[in-house]
């Protein structure tokens, strides 16, 4: 199949064709594809800094702070890292038909929730009802 010509230029999904027809599909996949590349370019700048080492700063608080700046970064990517595995999951549903179907309900999720977000698995009402029980449990 050829996707260049699947989805004309500024192509946004509506709800007035069917869901997760190809083009919608092609959609959320490029999303998706041009997310995890821009996440992966700026890991690869990650390590090439990091791998520059430290450099030879002679003040105590600068090497301090330089030394912060690298363990947020860290703590970032390893964000980011994670972020990744999310994207792959989502392009892995929709290799397998699942993508765009609530994991709890099996209904719909929203193309204004997927546009926004995604790697959402699960509906709107899914997920507040799934925030709300975690709130209860962690209060306990």
């Amino acid at each position: 199949m050829k996707t260049e010509n699947l989805l004309p230029d500024g192509y946004q999904p509506t709800d007035e064709e069917p869901f997760m027809n190809e083009r919608q599909l092609e959609y959320f996949r490029r999303k998706l594809l041009t997310w995890k590349d821009d996440l992966m370019i700026g890991s690869r700048d990650t390590v090439e800094a990091l791998q520059d080492g430290t450099r030879g700063i002679p003040d105590v608080a600068d090497r301090a702070s330089e030394e912060t700046d690298r363990a947020l970064e860290l703590r970032t990517r390893d964000r980011q890292r994670k972020l990744i595995s999310k994207l792959d999951q989502a392009l892995r549903r929709i290799d397998s038909g699942e993508y765009g179907y609530c994991e709890a309900t099996g209904e719909p999720i929203s193309l204004k929730r997927l546009d926004a977000r995604p790697i959402a698995t699960l509906s709107l009402e899914a997920q507040e009802r799934h925030e709300r029980r975690e709130k209860v449990h962690k209060d306990d």
